[in-house]
């Protein structure tokens, strides 16, 4: 019998291969170290492209079979060609993305079958601050608000406590949250 089929699967997830990550970290917690990477260019205007592939994780280099690309702009509205969406709003889909990933490893994990996971997310900005001209309004979102909806196996209160926790463990929701120091260095031609 091949691997895969040997293996429990639960919402998607491989729950053998998560319990073995749990115990694997807990006995080498230097292998918890991770780095994850992105590139980007300038296309032309204010649209740009990153590019996703190496990691280092798990003690070692990762490469991945291809690149993840994607693309950034802002709407004519923002001067833009609507090439992609806005970084901002790369960073509102990065947070919902983060809180579902967790949440379907979070329910497979305590034995849940998730039917259906679905989130909203809106930000709110002014564009006063980004364009410079109050230096009173933040440059960033002044209030973000997402809405979960999760259908399931279990009852209301256990569906609503899988949420909270992967906000609890929600990487990006941290780094919203509570802000991370961020350098920039700067090299010219």
């Amino acid at each position: 019998m091949s691997d895969t089929k040997t293996r429990s699967r639960r919402n998607g997830v491989d729950t053998e291969a998560l319990f073995a990550t749990l115990d694997a970290v807990k006995a080498q917690p230097e292998i918890a170290r991770f780095q994850f990477r992105a590139s980007n260019r300038w296309v032309s205007g204010t649209h740009n492209r990153g590019v996703i592939n190496g990691y280092y994780g798990a003690g070692q280099e990762h490469t991945r079979p291809a690149d993840f690309a994607f693309d950034a702009d802002h709407p004519p509205v923002l001067v833009g060609a609507d090439n992609g969406p806005t970084p901002a709003e790369h960073l509102l889909h990065a947070l919902a993305a983060c809180i579902t990933s967790g949440l379907a490893n979070i329910a497979a994990a305590r034995g849940i079958d998730l039917e259906e996971v679905s989130s909203t997310v809106q930000g709110d900005i002014n564009l006063l601050g980004i364009l410079g001209l109050d230096p009173e309004v933040r440059n960033g979102f002044e209030a973000i608000r997402v809405v979960v909806h999760v259908k399931g196996d279990a009852e209301a209160e256990k569906l609503a406590a899988l949420v909270d926790q992967s906000r609890n463990r929600s990487a990006v929701y941290d780094v919203i949250t509570n802000g991370v120091p961020v350098s920039i260095n700067v090299t010219t031609a």
